[in-house]
């Protein structure tokens, strides 16, 4: 009986199989993607931005806005002075006429606390919050069950951040 050995014939198979999958791994994708959203250009007062909450709304520098349920909508005025103010300082323009990216809803001003041009959301005034350390922080999102992040199109998004149990 004869026996033909393919031993080495497979063990070459394997190996040039091997280098190939070397080489796929070296190849350059053809697209790229960033992880850090893109900067906000400057002399922008609000824009969008992704963050756990989904699209939401944020000022010139990438902290999030929020609305606060005790104002009114088209009211002309804030509710939050004092140390509400402080905590939650009001997002202002140097111009009636904001410069907006990406935001849907109508987007105005109004005379603010410190005397600054407020922006409002659908005729409410928005704010960003001192707890909030870094853009994208959404530390704020239902303090007090009164503070809550907008979406472009004005509304208030109510859902708390998503948490792995893992």
């Amino acid at each position: 009986m004869e026996h033909i050995v393919k031993t080495p014939f497979a063990l070459t198979l394997a190996g040039a199989a091997l280098a190939l999958l070397a080489l796929a791994g070296c190849a350059t994708p053809a697209s790229t993607s960033s992880s850090s959203p893109p900067p906000i250009a400057a002399g922008t007062d609000a824009a969008v931005a992704t963050t756990d909450l989904g699209t939401i709304v944020v000022d010139g520098k990438g902290m999030t806005a929020y609305f606060f349920d005790k104002d009114t909508a088209d009211s002309g005025s804030s509710a939050c002075t004092g140390q509400c103010a402080a905590n939650w300082p009001a997002i202002t323009s140097a111009s009636a006429t904001p410069s907006v990216t990406g935001i849907t809803a109508k987007v105005g001003t109004i005379t603010g606390v410190t005397g600054d041009k407020q922006l409002t959301v659908n005729g409410r005034p928005i704010y960003t919050y001192a707890g909030d350390t870094a853009a994208g922080d959404t530390n704020g999102q239902g303090v007090q069950g009164v503070w809550y992040v907008l979406s472009p199109a004005g509304d208030e998004i109510t859902t708390k951040p998503g948490r792995s149990g893992y």
